[in-house]
């Protein structure tokens, strides 16, 4: 794990830097739209490692008709009878498209399989498929990048806890969350059988260190933008119209509306 002793990074500069990187980011994606790439990113790590606070960073100031975060449900009945990876398929993007995967098909060799909801071989037959599925991925054109986020039991206790505590993060911990720390080996196992399967020279895993969230995000997203081949692709010069001459337009009486009454009045 990371050097407990390092200093935090001061908010000061973790905001400048994260200013900075986001503007990269901007143009990564006006890129990807102006070159037809298709960008896949992978989340995963343990639970409260950060992988959503990092998440929201990265799509803070990107335009979400170009990307998108898949973060998919348990499957339905249906989708149990598919192929394993058929609906995740349907979350790839079209050219000119970045997903991020908030988890992803890595679900089967992590919480499905410690807790018993894939079959023994249906983890194996996963761990054996996932390779090829990525590769054909990657031949097929797609950037895929895969970053898992490591915490220390200590950190993820912690946050457990701030999670409990505070109201408007409660929605973040769930059963299966605490279910986690009584099976914190077993997922450790399951991790490295996982890496040892999938961590393939076409699609390596990237494992991001983050008890200090700060440093984590601003970690990874350089990572990203260094990994990526993108090119600043010049804006299109855009000018402000003179707003034309009144032609007698008159808004109707105010009281003919319904208003939101103003909260701020009271303040």
């Amino acid at each position: 794990m990371a050097d407990n002793k390092t200093a935090a990074l001061p908010r000061k500069t973790y905001e400048s830097e994260l200013l900075r990187l986001q503007t990269e980011l901007v143009k990564l994606q006006e890129w990807v739209r102006a070159a037809g790439a298709r960008l896949v990113i992978v989340f995963e790590g343990r639970d409260a490692a950060g992988k959503g606070g990092t998440i929201k960073r990265v799509t803070e100031h990107l335009n979400p008709r170009g990307a998108r975060i898949a973060a998919l449900p348990k499957p339905t009945e249906r989708e149990r009878t598919q192929w394993y990876f058929q609906r995740y398929v349907e979350q790839l993007p079209a050219a000119g498209e970045i997903v991020l995967f908030d988890r992803s098909w890595y679900n089967r060799a992590g919480v499905e399989h410690v807790m018993g909801f894939c079959t023994k071989e249906e983890h194996q037959l996963f761990l054996r498929q996932c390779p090829i599925f990525e590769r054909m991925l990657v031949e097929d054109g797609i950037l895929l990048r895969k970053y898992w986020f490591s915490v220390s039991d200590a950190a993820q206790q912690e946050r457990f806890r701030r999670r409990l505590e505070d109201p408007l993060r409660r929605w973040k911990l769930s059963p299966m969350d605490l279910e986690s720390i009584t099976h914190w080996e077993a997922y450790s196992r399951a991790k490295d059988e996982m890496m040892v399967h999938t961590d393939i020279a076409e699609a390596p895993w990237y494992v991001v260190e983050s008890d200090d969230k700060r440093r984590a995000r601003l970690n990874m997203i350089a990572h990203l933008l260094a990994s990526v081949p993108y090119q600043e692709v010049p804006p299109p010069v855009l000018e402000l119209p003179d707003r034309p001459r009144s032609t007698g337009y008159q808004r109707p009486p105010r009281d003919l509306q319904t208003y939101v009454p103003d909260h701020t009045a009271n303040l």
